[in-house]
């Protein structure tokens, strides 16, 4: 996925677009939203076709619509009924994917208070109350009581090089369920990453100059 300038650890990020469908249209309030040209779209699900919107920022930018669409195809049916995290939320592009199609919940976690303001007016645009838009530093919200997810999205920028401290976090502080999904973008020139033990990488591929990745925590009878 593009990568965005960013100070500090919590982070903002991008997200994708697709060719919309021919009834797919901007509602009154997605219009009212400012910064409307800065947008992508739902590329499947029961909002497919609908509009994302975000600020003029460069620390966000959008990511490639192949590399979503590959990761949902690698997720193909698990998402429904899952609890979510999309922990450096920036657009909420991948928080929005999953609940349209079919998440139970998804908590989006980001710095950038414009950019959560966009996440919570979306959510009420959408009439989507399985959403959570919280304002934070990433290892800030990692630091509280944990309440365990199913899939967590994880696209730090790759400057950072915070990806296994985080994946140690979610591991050791409670985070995932057993057999939780992680989802981890990096320079593809990091090569494969770093992951705790009793997690197995399942798929891997590279966009440019983006390596993405999926990951699954062991399940307890593994």
């Amino acid at each position: 996925m593009s990568r965005k300038n960013h100070t500090g650890s919590g982070s903002t990020r991008r997200a994708s677009a697709k060719r919309a469908p021919s009834h797919a249209t901007r509602s009154p309030a997605e219009a009212a939203l400012p910064g409307h040209r800065h947008q992508v779209r739902i590329i499947g699900g029961e909002w497919r076709g609908r509009k994302l919107h975000f600020p003029q920022s460069p620390a966000i930018r959008p990511t490639p619509d192949r590399v979503r669409e590959t990761v949902f195809n690698w997720l193909q049916s698990h998402v429904a009924g899952l609890r979510c995290l999309d922990l450096f939320a920036g657009s909420g592009a991948l928080g929005f994917e999953a609940l349209s199609r079919g998440a139970r919940e998804a908590v989006f976690v980001e710095t950038d208070a414009e950019a959560i303001r966009h996440v919570v007016q979306m959510l009420q645009t959408l009439k989507c109350d399985r959403g959570k838009a919280v304002c934070m530093d990433a290892f800030a919200y990692l630091a509280q009581p944990a309440e365990p997810f199913d899939l967590v999205f994880l696209d730090p920028p790759f400057a950072d090089r915070v990806l296994p401290r985080l994946c140690s976090l979610l591991e050791t502080r409670g985070w995932l369920h057993p057999g939780a999904y992680v989802y981890l973008e990096d320079a593809a020139s990091a090569g494969d990453p770093e992951l705790p033990p009793g997690w197995t990488l399942l798929r891997s591929k590279r966009a440019g100059e983006v390596g993405y990745h999926l990951a699954r925590r062991q399940q307890n009878n593994e």
